[in-house]
């Protein structure tokens, strides 16, 4: 029965990378990219707009480098977080020195140490789905019982 599970597992699983292989050339994307994640909604004032005189405000956020699998499974971060001056919605970021974060944060009672913690999906969620599904894969090709040695234990009764 275990077995045949298996079987069927590893069928499927074969079946679908068939699929995907066969259809129009999906490709899954996979590499380094860099995350901007706003951390702290700065006051929207002069001292936080990327142009001088200008409406665009910034917020404080992380930006870490990330290996990742199709742009939702983080596999690991390559490149620890640090805090920089961001827009929202935007990929445009402006780097901080040492002094100008220290400001930042004695100005608006941040806590830089909380600031830079990464969540726990980010961290270890990709890990953990990689290993799952290469236990699946693994588990799927580990022989169990053959269909043989399973008939030659139920021996039919003579009547």
């Amino acid at each position: 029965m275990i077995n045949m599970t298996k079987k069927r597992f590893l069928i499927t699983i074969l079946t679908l990378v068939a699929t995907i292989t066969v259809s129009a050339k999906v490709r899954i994307p996979f590499g380094k990219i860099d995350k901007i994640e706003i951390v702290a909604e700065l006051p929207d004032n002069e001292k936080y707009t990327a142009t001088e005189g200008g409406k665009d405000y910034l917020d404080l956020a992380t930006l870490h480098q990330e290996y990742n699998i199709a742009w939702v499974i983080p596999a690991w971060v390559t490149q620890e977080p640090k805090l920089v001056l961001a827009k929202k919605d935007s990929d445009v970021y402006y780097e901080l020195t040492e002094q100008q974060l220290a400001e930042i944060i004695k100005d608006n009672k941040l806590d830089k140490e909380s600031l830079l913690q990464l969540g726990l999906y980010t961290r270890y969620g990709g890990k953990v789905i990689l290993f799952l599904v290469i236990g699946l894969i693994i588990y799927g090709i580990i022989p169990g019982k053959d269909d043989e040695e399973e008939a030659e234990e139920v021996q039919p009764t003579k009547a």
